[in-house]
């Protein structure tokens, strides 16, 4: 599939301690794709060499085919973003920060924005500084898509919002991917994503730990739980191990791309019972890849 958005290799440093470390993403056209870690994986710094903010130390980035920070001015008129705290002059209405950003577009951008502000039914005569913030992240999305992006890129856009208000915006999201936008976003709420995104990748420290589809992400990581009489299985012999527990005759491990032929032996084995394979939430998969990089020489 055609990767809109690409990585190879991406490495950055700060101070000589590594942000990123040979980061390789590859975002489909038309994907949702949710770049998912805590604080300090590494997300915000990918995203600034993405924008054409920064530039990465070794490795490549691509948006649309050309190079993010030799093809940045060129890329802005293809690619919007928006930060995770948008700063704007809140001395203005929202109809005149349209105007004055549209003075940098041209075009149809003054039309696009008025309809996306109907669509988010913000007040044109409002003042910025009297939005929620709520409201003013709708404003930040509404200068974004005013552009008429093909690629969406958006970090932390949930940060500091209510509960509905981010379930709203997120839903949002859907709807533009169905235009045949990419959506590239950027967060540590691992579990208000789930809902929206088709893809993910999983970074730490800088580090990919995960990337797949939504589809091929529930075959890819399992839970399996089972009584056992005298021994328990071989948990390695099952597929990678990421965490392994149990109490008693009690026996669960979370796997990684299990062996199917190995499972399927388990329901036949001799002291093995009430064996139960589960697919796991994005949180669960989070933690055990997690456990495994820290518990990992």
């Amino acid at each position: 599939m055609e990767a809109v958005i690409e990585t190879r290799n991406l490495s950055k440093r700060f101070g000589g301690k590594p942000a990123l470390n040979r980061l390789n993403l590859a975002v489909p056209k038309g994907a949702i794709f949710a770049l998912l870690g805590d604080n300090g994986a590494g997300k915000t710094t990918t995203i600034r060499i993405l924008t054409g903010l920064l530039p990465a130390d070794s490795g490549s980035a691509t948006i649309l085919g050309q190079d993010c920070w030799s093809a940045a001015s060129a890329l802005r008129r293809r690619v919007a973003y928006v930060p995770e705290r948008p700063r704007y002059y809140d001395w203005m209405t929202v109809a005149e920060i349209g105007w004055f950003t549209a003075g940098f577009h041209g075009g149809e951008f003054p039309v696009r924005f008025r309809d996306w502000t109907e669509k988010f039914e913000l007040d044109p005569k409002a003042r910025l500084s009297s939005l929620s913030k709520g409201q003013y992240a709708k404003v930040g999305l509404a200068l974004a898509l005013a552009v008429d992006p093909e690629v969406l890129v958006l970090d932390e856009p949930t940060s500091g919002l209510d509960l509905f208000v981010r379930h709203e915006f997120l839903e949002s999201m859907v709807g533009l991917a169905a235009e045949g936008r990419t959506i590239l976003i950027s967060s540590h709420q691992v579990a208000e994503v789930e809902r929206v995104a088709s893809h993910v990748a999983f970074i730490a420290g800088g580090q990919l730990l995960l990337t797949a589809s939504m589809d091929e992400l529930r075959g890819r990581i399992v839970r399996v739980k089972l009584r056992y009489e005298s021994q328990p299985p071989e948990a390695a012999a099952l597929g990678t191990v990421l965490q392994r527990n149990g109490t008693g005759k009690q026996w669960q491990a979370v796997l990684q791309d299990p062996r199917a032929d190995a499972l399927e032996s388990l329901t036949h084995a001799e002291g093995i019972h009430d064996v139960e394979v589960s697919h796991l939430h994005l949180e669960d998969i989070y933690c055990a890849l997690l456990a495994r990089k820290e518990d990992a020489p």
